[in-house]
């Protein structure tokens, strides 16, 4: 399978705006870590931005992925852009 980059931006308030929707976010993270399609995802410090690593079949399958999480249909997560990755080392 490839490798997809993702990175997205939060909302303003992200704190605040995501707290009814973490729970939500967090198993639907814990299920596709579990399955073995994504690698590691995390928040840059700041909260502006998220980045992610998928192993999956196509980008579509990453983007159906984003697309069905809490965060992005409530509108904590604001834009995303996925790339297939070349993962040198």
């Amino acid at each position: 399978m490839a490798k997809y980059v993702l990175w997205g931006t939060y909302c303003d308030n992200v704190e605040e705006k995501r707290a009814p929707h973490r729970q939500a976010h967090l198993d639907g993270l814990k299920v596709q870590k579990e399955s073995g399609v994504l690698v590691t995802i995390g928040p840059t410090k700041d909260l502006r931005q998220v980045f992610a690593i998928y192993d999956a079949p196509d980008q579509d399958t990453v983007e159906k992925l984003v697309q069905g999480d809490p965060y992005w249909q409530n509108g904590i997560w604001t834009e995303y852009e996925v790339k297939e990755w070349i993962q040198a080392f």
